[in-house]
């Protein structure tokens, strides 16, 4: 079920009511579009997605959405119209604060969080740190680093505390904010803190093997750790979406994605699971069905901080300069970089296709090799043929147990160093074989 302020939403009985048990009427199809809502909260929901997910035998009008929305916040009362904004001409997002619980067999409802903290504003401040997490931005994730943090000094006996931040160090870690080695240091000290408190905290399992997986390329330990976890939750999105990549990486790209679509059945508005999707279409090298699945990505979440890179690179593996120029182009207009610095690549291309591409983008790399890391250098020098120079920087890029590397053995971007017998070796150190 779902709690915000003073209300509570139990999709399993179809009910809302107050934190207090008195119940709230609500139409049928009002009731719909609220779960919809509030299950993703934070998220623009389009009128279409809308429309879709609670008319699905039924074709309506539009307006008929401006109903249950205006009686939704009459029975929500002052809340209502803070919590479910309306974005014009789009759709609708809820803004508030949104704490997920889950019901055990046989007992009353128990929060997911496990044994109620011995301060309750322990809850408010996890929960706050989940909907940052959620938006996997690097802008969003300092702020629930810092509501962990502040759950822990509120209970440092909490288990969900300690693997919250294990998660949100993760989440540093894959998107550099802050040194890798550094982060997954720390979440791993998290998640052991928290596993120690609670052996059965199916997120401080998943954030252990995260660790284990993406930092220390322990494929057998990480493997047990997420089965662990979908044990005692077989509903831990995260968890299923981290075996599927594991898989892919030890060669088995058909279970890997086969994991991952169990992932979207249980969360069919995820964009973070739509862009897993395309990433094993992209590591199968179906660039078609990838870019669909990107589409799709961003139909749910048009601002998605990664999901354009993405696209970028496929346009590229399939030789579509143009779309792989507008994505890029996109994507840098959600960090304020004008269209105009893309220029020089236009022109390059212009002058030379993709080997004129090639060489602009080694010169930059070669003025600012500190602004790149050693994995994208060693991709640049590998696309234009300096073996030598790829090389070293690929090995420096193991040394240091950079995580952008756990596809090494099947992602497509790697396919220019597969020729060498260095790349053999390399997956060796890494605990993988060649798989394509």
């Amino acid at each position: 079920m779902y709690e915000f302020g003073e209300f509570r939403l139990e999709p399993a009985e179809r009910r809302l009511s107050t934190t207090c048990g008195e119940p709230v009427a609500l139409e049928p199809k009002s009731y719909d579009v609220l779960l919809v809502l509030v299950r993703n909260a934070g998220r623009l929901v389009r009128k279409r997605e809308l429309l879709d997910s609670v008319w699905r035998e039924a074709f309506v009008e539009e307006g008929i959405l401006a109903v249950h929305i205006s009686a939704l916040r009459r029975a929500l009362g002052d809340s209502g119209r803070g919590w479910i904004q309306t974005v014009p001409r789009a759709g609708y997002r809820f803004a508030g604060l949104v704490t997920q619980r889950v019901a055990q067999p046989g007992t009353a409802w128990l929060s997911s969080l496990g044994v109620p903290p011995v301060r309750p504003e322990a809850y408010e401040l996890i929960g706050r740190g989940r909907f940052h997490l959620l938006k996997a931005s690097m802008f969003e994730v300092p702020k629930a680093v810092a509501a962990f943090r502040a759950a822990i000094e509120v209970d440092s006996t909490y288990a969900p505390a300690h693997a919250g931040l294990a998660l949100a160090c993760c989440a540093q870690a894959k998107l550099r904010i802050a040194p890798p080695a550094d982060a997954y240091g720390e979440a791993k000290s998290s998640a052991l803190r928290a596993l120690a408190m609670d052996d059965a905290c199916a997120d401080a399992q998943a954030a252990l093997a995260e660790v284990l997986f993406l930092s220390e390329w322990n494929w057998a330990g990480a493997e047990r750790c997420l089965n662990r976890a979908l044990r005692i939750d077989p509903h831990h999105s995260d968890a299923c979406l981290l075996l599927g990549q594991l898989l892919e990486a030890l060669g088995k790209l058909d279970e890997g994605l086969a994991i991952k679509l169990k992932a979207l059945e249980r969360d069919p508005f995820s964009p973070k699971v739509h862009l897993q999707v395309s990433m094993s279409y992209w590591n199968q090298r179906r660039y078609d069905r990838a870019i669909e699945w990107a589409n799709k990505t961003l139909e749910l979440d048009p601002a998605h901080p990664h999901v354009r890179e993405h696209l970028a690179g496929v346009y590229w593996k399939q030789g579509d300069f143009e779309n792989y120029l507008a994505e890029n182009v996109r994507h840098a207009a959600l960090h304020g970089v004008p269209e105009s610095a893309f220029e020089p690549l236009r022109q390059a291309y212009a002058a030379g296709g993709s080997a004129g591409v090639r060489r602009i983008m080694l010169e930059n790399a070669s003025r600012r090799p500190q602004a790149f890391p050693a994995m994208q250098l060693a991709l640049f020098y590998g696309e234009a043929g300096d073996m030598d120079q790829a090389f070293a920087h690929l090995e420096r890029a193991i040394a240091m147990h950079d995580p952008g590397l756990i596809h090494l053995a099947v992602a497509p971007q790697r396919d220019a160093l597969r020729g060498d017998m260095r790349f053999e070796e390399c997956l060796r150190r890494m605990g993988l074989r060649t798989q394509v």
